[in-house]
Parts: C-alpha cells; structure tokens; sequence
C-alpha cells in the first residue's frame, strides 16, 4: 500500500487544498491529511474543529477516488509524523515561485533528517493558485465574499466564527 502526507494547518480548508488533496489521490492508496497544530500561528479553527473540516470535506472524495483519507493531528516534526503514519511521500502544495524556495529548503533538510521518503510537488490548478487560508479569512473578517475559495459548508462556518 502507497502512503501519502499532506501536511498543513488548514484553517480553514480551502478550495485550493482540496484540489491537491484530489490530485494526490491518484499517486497513493491512502492519504493522511497531516493536520498540523501550531499554537504559535493562533489558529482560527480549533484543532477538532479542523480535523472534522477535513473529514467532511474528504468523505465524497475518498468514495469517489477508492482513496482512503485520514486525518492525522501532528505536532512533531514532519518527517517524524511521515513515520508516524508509515508514508513514502510527503505531498505538498506549490502556488507560487516563493512556496517553492521554501519548500526546497524543507526537503533538503527533511532528506538529511530520513532519504527514505520523497517528497511530491503539486502545483495548484490555475484558478487555485492564489488562494491562502490566510487570505480568505482576511477577505471573510473585512466583509468580503469567499465563496470562489472555500465551500459552503466551510463558508458558513467560517462566517458563523467571524460572528461570534
């Protein structure tokens, strides 16, 4: 069996993440959603809260793929939840040339720590390419419409948090 880890904070999950998470379906047989706990990025989205983001968004799509999907808190280091969870390959997203020279950095340093498990680049689709969790909760905290980057379920949510 091909174990795949997409790592990521995903709060919230978006149209973008999804996309990847689609698309690496078809490199593995089951795909751990590395969902990572961050306390210093101040997460909107509880860890609970994102891991039930990620389950209800997945569910269709694993019965769609035949791709098992997980998700899997983590707080250690990457390659360490990579073992963790027995993956192969490390997925990760890429939007733009800056993602990319961060990202090689992390590889380098993940290959010295374990050459065992490769990492896989996915460029987001086009019309993903600029979406960052990070922006949509901007956009939605100003007023803004996110519903080109999210879906409604994870709009409402987002809106009813906003609100509080």
């Amino acid at each position: 069996m091909r174990i795949g880890l997409y790592p990521g904070t995903f709060d919230p999950v978006t149209l973008g993440h999804l996309d990847i998470i689609r698309r690496a379906c078809s490199l593995v047989d089951r795909l751990v959603i590395g969902i990572a706990i961050n306390r210093d990025k101040g997460p909107l989205f509880s860890l609970e809260e994102r891991v039930a983001m990620i389950e209800a968004e997945c569910a269709a799509l694993s019965a769609q793929t035949g791709c098992e999907i997980v998700a899997h808190p983590f707080e250690n280091l990457l390659i360490d939840c990579a073992k963790d969870v027995e993956a192969s390959i490390i997925i990760r997203g890429l939007r733009a040339v800056a993602d990319f020279e961060y990202e090689y950095q992390m590889v380098g340093m993940n290959r010295q720590l374990d050459d065992s498990v490769e990492t896989v680049f996915l460029m987001a689709e086009a019309q993903h390419q600029a979406i960052a969790s990070k922006l949509v909760k901007e956009i939605a905290r100003l007023g803004g419409d996110v519903s080109k980057f999210v879906t409604p379920a994870v709009r409402a949510a987002l809106m009813a948090r906003l609100q509080k």
